[in-house]
């Protein structure tokens, strides 16, 4: 089977290049790739080369295929998977399997295993950990996002809280607490908004914060105050960039108590800091945002974390239940992974869009493996639909959809992209 490819060779080292996959073996699965979204850990990846711990040291001469948030069609089974996988299905893949102790991962590590491509191998290691998934849904853009969604499921999770007097951690969001989400109307953010609103157990109150006006009106385009009230919260969105003191401000939304569950969204030293001001008692802080300065840091309250019981914990990731959870609730539609998407693109786009990806605006960057399209912004389709009909249809199906990607979109684009 020949497939087209992006592959890593090192450091800021991107080729889109086709070859020959070899036949696979009895304990491997053969997939087509429809669909990826490019990860902001891709770049990381890329910009690090050799020294990122999931890529191996010689991918100068063994390049590694990149992404991991990808979706597609199981096209062969390898015997030993006959009974569990069955060719024509739908799949999604959680990457982060940890196999016996190694950082090897789909899209960092393998040269046959990776997102931006049109044909992969997948590896045994990744059905013996349960980590090829079945997806039974409508579009195969959601399942590429169900990855970044469990990311976020997974921090939803992993915070606690406690009571005075028990040495015992309840695990999760606070039920019917006060939650603060803050540089939150990105594309992480926006998918917190719609898991925060849409889960078994959300919060009472939730304050999304930013400091750029554009994100906060798509937000608030995306996420209606009738939305959440059916929901049965009360959602407010708050532009922090002119106010004086904005920590003050963020506590007297809650009566001065207080917020049980704050999640930080960038690597910022005065919005983790924030974060720290605004906990009340007993409030967990999860700094989400992924620092690549190793020597980040910001001040804590110790004062508070010794008589109020406030935290801090840290996510990186979701696990292989998140991932199951976020395809289930995408599959009854009770979550929109596409509220986190802003630019679509093909294989041909893949390459400048990593290397400048924290350069490019909005969110998510959705990339369709087997059509070339450079990067557009679907803010750009009304304009560019002036001169190309596909433009103008595929603005007329997302401005029906609150301006967002959808099933419909994707459906369209596949069936007519043909250059």
């Amino acid at each position: 089977m020949r497939t087209k490819a992006v592959r890593m060779y090192g450091k800021d080292d991107l080729r889109i290049e086709e070859f020959e996959l070899p036949e696979i073996k009895d304990d491997e699965i053969l997939v087509e790739n429809i669909s990826d979204s490019v990860c902001m850990s891709t770049y990381k990846a890329v910009i690090l080369g050799k020294k990122h711990k999931r890529v191996p040291q010689d991918v100068d001469t063994n390049p590694v295929i990149v992404g991991h948030e990808f979706s597609g069609n199981i096209v062969k089974v390898g015997d030993k998977w006959k009974d569990k996988f069955k060719v024509g299905d739908k799949f999604a893949i959680q990457p982060a399997l940890n196999y016996k102790g190694t950082m090897w991962s789909p899209g960092y590590s393998y040269m046959y295993c990776g997102g931006d491509a049109t044909y992969n191998i997948i590896p045994h290691e990744v059905m013996e950990l349960g980590c090829l998934l079945d997806y039974r849904g409508e579009a195969y853009y959601e399942a590429s996002l169900a990855e970044p969604m469990s990311c976020i499921i997974g921090a939803f999770h992993a915070c606690y809280h406690t009571s005075m007097g028990v040495y015992e951690h309840r695990m999760g969001i606070a039920k019917g607490g006060n939650m603060a989400l803050l540089a939150a109307a990105g594309p992480m953010g926006l998918g917190a908004v719609d898991y925060a609103l849409h889960s078994d157990r959300r919060p009472k109150k939730i304050v999304v914060t930013d400091v750029n006006k554009d994100r906060l009106d798509r937000a608030r385009r995306i996420f209606t105050d009738e939305e959440a009230r059916k929901s049965g919260a009360e959602l407010m969105f708050v532009n922090t960039s002119d106010m004086d003191n904005p920590s003050e401000y963020l506590r007297s939304l809650t009566g001065g108590k207080g917020f049980d569950d704050v999640f930080v969204f960038a690597p910022v030293k005065q919005v983790v800091e924030q974060g720290s001001d605004i906990l009340g008692r007993d409030g967990c802080l999860n700094f989400f945002a992924g620092p690549t300065d190793t020597k980040f840091s910001g001040e804590l309250n110790y004062y508070n974390v010794h008589y109020a019981s406030t935290h801090v914990m840290g996510t990186t990731g979701g696990n292989t239940d998140d991932m199951v959870e976020s395809l289930k609730l995408t599959e009854k539609g009770r979550i929109n992974p596409a509220v986190m998407v802003t630019h679509i693109g093909g294989m041909n786009s893949v390459p400048k869009t990593v290397l400048n990806l924290p350069r490019i605006p909005g969110g998510k960057k959705l990339i369709y493996t087997h059509i070339n399209m450079e990067l557009t912004a679907i803010n750009d389709f009304k304009k560019k639909g002036e001169t190309d009909p596909i433009f103008a249809k595929l603005y007329e199906i997302v401005e029906r959809n609150r301006g967002l990607w959808c099933p419909e979109a994707e459906k369209y684009l596949l069936e007519n992209w043909k250059r």
